[in-house]
């Protein structure tokens, strides 16, 4: 008589298959040499060769799908021209609305809402501090009971990032550190992730109100260097210093700050009163230019 598997037991395969799926992922992208595969990656894209960037892309396109169509060019000499590309002219409409803050990059939404004091969570049950985050509590002066959204960009995402709104960038910290992937799977597995990386944060004065908001750009495995437009710097994992360079940079609504070399995440922080706007969720799809958080009483 033949031997039947239960009803419940079929109904757990696919999640014994997702768990097994995850525990491979987490082996492959964390368990591995981390800071030196990072610094190997940064020279391998800047080869230039047509042949072999065509080739490179072939192979990614086998883990994921990237759309070039909304690229200024098709002709990448370097896997770096590929990871930095740069947008054919409105692409990315600009939210017009005075109210709100835009997204600075294309992204998928994290863990987002209200800085509970100074603690906010990089996934459930996975909280950390803002102090230590922006490397002491006096850097992140002023976030206490505000507003976060947590953007990560995918490897196969434009990796420009652009200024929320108008203002005065006065600040930008460099925070050295490790290089763990930022996926959803090594979020729920270690603690303080954000903590612990590599990360750039940029402090920028709005315009209105003098309110200051702050993103925080943090590496990952694989990404080899965080470029910002107004500084002659490139911030990578041999960068020793200064850890604080103080400037003034004005800026508006949607002009472009710089880059990561491949995907990451950029997380954004305002002051009390600041909420998100409708529809921002963990889960959602954003471009970069569609409103990410409201300001106070608009």
């Amino acid at each position: 008589m033949p031997v039947t598997t239960p009803r419940s037991a079929r109904a757990l395969r696919p999640l014994a298959s997702l768990a097994a799926h995850e525990r491979l992922n987490f082996l492959l992208t964390n368990r591995i040499p981390r800071i030196a595969l990072t610094r190997l990656m940064g020279r391998y894209s800047k080869l230039r060769s047509r042949w072999l960037t065509r080739a490179s892309l072939a192979v990614w396109r086998l883990f994921t799908d990237i759309d070039l169509s909304d690229a200024r060019t098709a002709d990448f000499r370097s896997l770096h021209e590929l990871f930095t590309r740069e947008l054919a002219p409105g692409s990315r409409p600009i939210d017009p609305d005075a109210a709100v803050l835009v997204s600075p990059c294309d992204a998928i939404v994290g863990a987002c809402g209200a800085v509970d004091g100074t603690r906010v969570f990089q996934a459930k049950g996975f909280p950390y501090e803002i102090g230590e985050l922006f490397g002491s509590d006096e850097a992140a002066a002023g976030l206490a009971g505000g507003c976060y959204a947590t953007l990560r960009l995918t490897s196969a995402m434009y990796h420009r990032f652009h200024a929320v709104d108008d203002g005065e960038i006065e600040r930008v910290t460099y925070l050295s550190g490790d290089a763990w992937n930022v996926n959803p799977i090594a979020l729920s597995r270690i603690e303080r992730l954000f903590c612990r990386n590599e990360r750039v944060v940029i402090t920028q004065r709005l315009d209105d109100a003098g309110q200051r908001v702050s993103l925080v750009a943090v590496a990952a495995v694989l990404v080899a260097s965080v470029r910002l437009h107004w500084l002659d710097v490139v911030y990578h994992l041999r960068w020793r210093g200064p850890a604080v360079t103080r400037c003034a940079h004005r800026c508006a609504r949607g002009d472009e700050l710089g880059w990561f070399e491949h995907g990451s995440t950029i997380i954004v922080f305002a002051p009390a009163g600041f909420a998100l706007a409708d529809g921002i969720e963990a889960g959602r799809r954003l471009r970069m230019g569609e409103a990410l958080m409201r300001r106070p009483n608009r």
